[in-house]
Order: C-alpha cells, then sequence, then structure tokens
C-alpha cells in the first residue's frame, strides 16, 4: 500500500529541511487542518525542532504545524496568532511572540523587520531580496536573483553576518 501524500511530505520536508511540513493537499487553510502530538506531521516537526536544538514542547510543535503547513511564505506574530484562533489552538500572542523568537534563535526562521516598527518571519532562511509593499505592510520576495556586484568588506574585527535587501515600493496613484 503506498505512503499517504501527507506523511511522505511531512518526512520529505523534514529529511531535506525544506520549510513544509503539509497536510493533505485539499488543506489548505488552518481551520481545516488537523493539530496534534500524534500525527506523523506532528513528529516531523517534533524532529525538525529537535534538529534546530530545541525542546519539542506542545505548543512549539502546534505552532509549527501551524508555521510549516504552506509554503514558504512570510508571517507576523498576529497572523500566525490569527491562524492559532482558526485552528483552534488556544494561546497567548507572547507565546506566538516568543516561540517565533525562539525558531528564529534556531535558524529555522529569518526575521525581517521592513520599516522598524513590524516583524515579519521568513520560513526561507536563505539570502534573498523582498519587495516591501508601503501602505499594505506586505512583504514579498523578489523572484528574480539579485546579483551584488561587490560585496563590502566588514569592518576591522568584524564579519558580516547577514545582508537584507529590501525594496519599498507603492501602487502608483490612480488616473481620477
Amino acid at each position: 500500500m503506498p505512503e499517504p501524500q501527507a506523511t511522505r511530505r511531512c518526512e520529505q520536508s523534514t529529511m531535506r529541511s525544506a520549510r513544509s511540513c503539509e497536510g493533505p493537499p485539499h488543506a489548505a487553510m488552518p481551520g481545516s487542518l488537523r493539530f496534534g502530538l500524534a500525527g506523523n506531521c506532528a513528529k516531523a516537526c517534533m524532529r525538525r525542532l529537535r534538529d534546530a536544538g530545541l525542546r519539542p514542547t506542545r505548543r512549539r510543535v502546534l505552532l509549527a504545524q501551524l508555521l510549516f503547513a504552506r509554503d514558504d511564505r512570510h508571517v507576523t506574530a498576529e497572523m500566525l496568532f490569527s491562524e492559532s484562533i482558526e485552528a483552534n489552538i488556544k494561546l497567548s500572542v507572547a507565546t506566538v511572540y516568543n516561540t517565533l523568537n525562539h525558531f528564529t534563535q534556531a535558524g529555522l526562521l529569518r526575521r525581517i523587520t521592513p520599516d522598524g516598527s513590524r516583524s515579519f518571519f521568513d520560513m526561507d532562511t536563505s539570502i534573498h531580496p523582498h519587495f516591501y509593499l508601503v501602505g499594505e505592510d506586505i512583504l514579498i520576495d523578489i523572484p528574480e536573483k539579485l546579483l551584488l556586484a561587490r560585496m563590502p568588506e566588514a569592518l576591522p574585527d568584524h564579519q558580516i553576518s547577514r545582508l537584507d535587501i529590501i525594496v519599498h515600493i507603492r501602487r502608483k496613484p490612480t488616473d481620477i
């Protein structure tokens, strides 16, 4: 009997350190996903957390399932909190913030703060540029490869720890 598709995806994503821990193909919305600590996706998330050096607590596993249930995306703590409410996962906003910060420190996520006031958490931790849609508070990946002609030198006794390129854009005004 072939393996269920959801199980295969969760295990493949953990094995290749991909960013998705998907449910069945029809489960696009958090409310339609099953969350708990017994399923294959939960086990894959537990493994991912352990591999990152984090203890797989109940709350972390539930939020990891929510977070990694879809392809790479950019979430805020408020967005993930709303998704947890939809999925009937009872957590405080502070727990969501703390968990996102722990995931970031462990290298599972990358924090991006385009305007200095709000943080987005990116599941794609590779170096890549973003568009920030001013006035809409949306962060999206720039689809093309952005090449730098030359990387600046770090200051003496320092090293470059990361590079963030965020292009702030806004919609053109419409003619009335």
